[in-house]
């Protein structure tokens, strides 16, 4: 028998549950998507990787991971990688969570930067062939534009991102300064996901060109707001707004 993690969910919490995990051990990530893994039983699986970055600091062989299974047949893997335990935090690395949980934490007011708003849609298209993470609307309210930014990488308590070049990412900095106006706000969001970070600044020494269009958008209006979060085997949820250093 695999052993599950059930650890039961805080009561009266607000975040997201999830699902029943299967623990093993991780022998390696490759191809980006795809990492082979040692259940507790001993049996060997392949599981979905759900990260294209690089995973700095959060994809160590030999670390106890968690894995959810699935029972769509028309999955290749059944098995997606969820969690990584490293020294002092769990680490969640699925990139679809910070999504789901910040739009499920602005509809019921747990973010106080993004209270006042009584829609919130997600993927939406804005400025050239772009998608924008969350758009949140309402009547009286200026048009609000989220894009949202998955953080794994802390090197010395300091949060940092990107974790490897990212040309699409700058492209939505770019993006999100030219929607800013008097009835629009926009917000690049990052999403620290682990415990073990006391503030965050841009990966200068991975890729300088973001570093600077981080910069050159928050002095241009767009909001910049870091997160980290709680996270067990059970449940997910934002803790505590990071300082940050541009």
């Amino acid at each position: 028998m695999v052993p599950i993690a059930t650890t039961s969910k805080t009561p009266g919490s607000d975040g997201l549950s999830w699902p029943s995990l299967i623990t093993g051990t991780l022998i390696k990530r490759y191809k980006r998507f795809l990492v082979d893994v040692e259940l507790d039983d001993g049996r060997i699986v392949t599981a979905h990787c759900p990260n294209t970055g690089s995973m700095q600091s959060c994809s160590e062989p030999g670390r106890r991971v968690y894995l959810s299974v699935h029972d769509n047949p028309k999955r290749k893997y059944p098995y997606t990688w969820e969690m990584i335990a490293m020294p002092n935090s769990l680490v969640g690395i699925n990139t679809l969570m910070p999504n789901r949980l910040i739009k499920h934490a602005v509809n019921r007011g747990q973010i106080p930067e993004l209270e006042g708003y009584d829609a919130v849609g997600s993927e939406v298209r804005f400025g050239e062939n772009s998608r924008v993470d969350l758009l949140l609307s309402g009547p009286g309210t200026a048009r609000c534009y989220v894009e949202i930014k998955n953080c794994t990488l802390v090197r010395d308590k300091t949060a940092l991102f990107p974790d490897a070049v990212t040309a699409r990412g700058l492209k939505h900095l770019q993006e999100l300064a030219r929607q800013i106006g008097p009835a629009c706000r926009s917000v690049i969001f990052f999403f620290v996901q682990r415990m073990d970070a006391v503030c965050f600044r841009p990966a200068d020494t991975i890729d300088p060109d973001y570093g600077q269009g981080l910069r050159q958008a928050v002095a241009a209006g767009v909001e910049m707001m870091v997160y980290d979060v709680h996270i067990d085997l059970a449940e997910i949820r934002l803790r505590r707004a990071l300082p940050y250093r541009l």
